[in-house]
């Protein structure tokens, strides 16, 4: 059973935008340390869109060798052509990942029929666990509880991650049987309370070590302890989630002493405004 801290690490590279394979490990390593209970690989804070097909494998073979089972591996294998997504899928799976994230085809993709083709094909090909990954504003299909309950038939989709922002959503979802993730940073506590399963947090990259504590409060049902950590965390996190994502959460990382460098472009670096506001909103955690 997935639960807990996912952390969708981030990509680092390095200044000519090649990918910084050592940084990345280092990175890792400092998740694992921290005690963050999976490691997601090539996801949306990794940058995926963004990466080539040969990076994307590259980063989950070394990511999987290295972390060498110190805890749980999800590889991030969406793609538009299902035929692609298998190929990723089974790499990913061949690799020895235990569970594959899968967003719906995206841009002008299929209806419900088409979707629900997509991941039937995708649960006949793998035999590991499927993440779906609902994130509506990007991907142009919206995973509604009503339909996740039909993927969910499909023996091999067992988790979803949503990132709708909706905390509603994150109770339909729970209420309808779903293994939910919450994919949205400023959610993280109020989703567990919900009855998500864990948080798939990207602002995690950034303080690892304070959001394993989170979760660990709310399992042990310590939650005036909780609210008061999460009263530290909360401004940063709907930073996050309220400016250029990626780049808001590589400039936590490096703030707080990581070296995870700059997204690609065409993805800027924050401003010097915006990386002061982010100072500030971190200020709780130094």
């Amino acid at each position: 059973m997935l639960k807990g801290i996912c952390t969708p690490v981030c990509t680092p590279f390095h200044a000519d935008q090649s990918l910084d394979e050592s940084a990345f490990l280092k990175h890792i390593d400092t998740m694992l340390e921290a005690g963050i209970h999976s490691i997601a690989v090539c996801g949306g804070t990794g940058e995926f869109p963004f990466l080539t097909g040969d990076e994307r494998r590259k980063m989950a073979e070394i990511a999987i060798k290295h972390i060498n089972g110190r805890a749980k591996v999800v590889v991030q294998t969406s793609a538009i052509r299902t035929q692609d997504a298998i190929d990723f899928s089974k790499h990913a799976q061949d690799a020895g990942a235990d569970v594959v994230m899968v967003l719906p085809p995206y841009f002008e993709g299929p209806d419900q029929d088409g979707v629900f083709w997509h991941y039937e094909r995708l649960s006949n090909a793998i035999s590991i666990p499927i993440m779906a990954y609902n994130i509506p504003v990007h991907s142009g299909f919206d995973i509604t509880p009503d339909f996740y309950t039909r993927l969910m038939t499909l023996e091999r989709v067992q988790y979803i991650k949503d990132s709708t922002g909706d905390l509603m959503r994150v109770e339909q979802l729970v209420a309808a049987g779903a293994n939910v993730f919450c994919g949205c940073d400023w959610l993280a506590p109020y989703a567990l309370l919900a009855g998500a399963v864990g948080c798939f947090w990207g602002g995690s990259n950034a303080m690892p070590v304070e959001a394993v504590a989170l979760y660990t409060l709310h399992a042990q049902g310590k939650l005036a302890e909780m609210n008061a950590l999460w009263a530290r965390l909360k401004a940063a996190n709907i930073f996050f989630w309220t400016n250029s994502y990626n780049a808001a959460v590589k400039a936590a990382v490096n703030m707080r002493g990581g070296a995870v460098g700059e997204c690609r472009l065409p993805v800027l670096p924050l401003s010097d405004a915006k990386k002061a506001e982010l100072a500030k909103a971190l200020a709780p955690l130094l």
